[in-house]
């Protein structure tokens, strides 16, 4: 199973609304097959994993056990159902990370799989399956997209200037950014932050699909001239702060995470009203002396990394606010 999580993270940025998912089939303590959900709509793990299983191995299938991160699909989207291809295969047994909360599936193919005869063990490395899916849980447990907090704040406790755009962090940490951009449906900041920065908050730094661009502009007070407008990425303006509106309609769109790259504003609304499920915290290595206070975050981080001279620390929020 730590096997199919690794390969489960390699999908990251191009399965939503799909979630992400690792499959590896063994027999004999021998991995013959494994794959994970590459892309929405193409194979899921279970296929991939299915079809990497060499010609001359395809007769130990219905000897083998197959690992899977997340319950087998039980409906047609897509692509067919996944638990209808492993009853095809005779696969014996079948080990579940855990179960999907998606109300298609939501223990249903557990249940034909039993009823067909297969041996299935459930929630095996059930915590550290659920967070490689994590966007995919939040967003129907939830109702709403999985949301990191990301900014940075210079050693004074500054985000930035009220009438210019200033750096605060590194290239590497800039770089890093870019990979966060491709790994979410969609990024959000706020009027004053288009304004100030002109930001075209693309991943050009990093590789692969582009982010759905999104800002606030109650006043309309943005112009079609600015960066986030041009062609590279879609955008989207939303004429209301109200973030648990904000966070439906992104969810009518299926849009299941989001990245809020400030201001401060922005930031402190999420902070305040507690929507936020994880936060990405860059410390630089200078101070600003003035300019806009970066956000209060109470909260112990779980993880401190150094890039390059930079500090980041994560946060992980265990009692963050539904909108259900």
């Amino acid at each position: 199973m730590r096997r199919a999580i690794q390969l489960a993270r390699l999908g990251l940025g191009n399965t939503a609304p799909n979630p992400c998912v690792g499959s590896v089939i063994v027999h004999n303590n021998i991995i013959i097959g494994e794959g994970f959900h590459q892309k929405y709509g193409t194979p899921h793990a279970e296929v991939n994993a299915v079809n990497a299983v060499q010609s001359e191995h395809r007769h130990l299938l219905p000897e083998s056990t197959i690992y899977v991160t997340l319950e087998p699909c039980h409906h047609y989207g897509k692509t067919p159902p996944c638990v209808d291809l492993i009853l095809a295969k005779k696969i014996k047994r079948v080990v579940i990370g855990c179960e999907d909360p998606n109300p298609k599936v939501g223990g249903k193919s557990i249940k034909k799989l039993r009823n067909h005869g297969v041996e299935v063990t459930v929630n095996v490395l059930e915590k550290a399956c659920w967070e490689v899916a994590q966007r995919f849980m939040t967003f129907f447990n939830k109702k709403r997209p999985y949301i990191i907090l990301k900014y940075a704040q210079s050693t004074d406790g500054f985000i930035g200037r009220k009438d210019k755009q200033v750096w605060i962090t590194g290239s590497q940490s800039k770089r890093l950014v870019h990979k966060w951009r491709h790994e979410e449906a969609a990024i959000l900041v706020g009027t004053n932050t288009v304004i100030i920065d002109n930001p075209t908050l693309t991943n050009r730094f990093w590789f692969g699909s582009q982010p759905l661009r999104l800002t606030i502009d109650t006043s309309r007070r943005l112009s079609f001239d600015m960066n986030i407008f041009n062609q590279d990425a879609p955008s989207k303006v939303f004429e209301t702060s109200n973030l648990p509106l904000i966070l439906k309609e992104l969810y009518d769109l299926k849009i299941n995470s989001l990245l809020v790259e400030g201001g401060a504003t922005l930031l402190n609304s999420f902070i305040e009203q507690n929507l936020w499920d994880e936060a990405r915290i860059f410390t630089g290595n200078k101070p600003l002396k003035e300019g806009i206070n970066a956000p209060q975050f109470p909260h112990k981080e779980v993880e401190v990394k150094t890039i390059g001279n930079d500090i980041l620390k994560i946060y992980k929020n265990k009692n963050a606010a539904s909108l259900v």
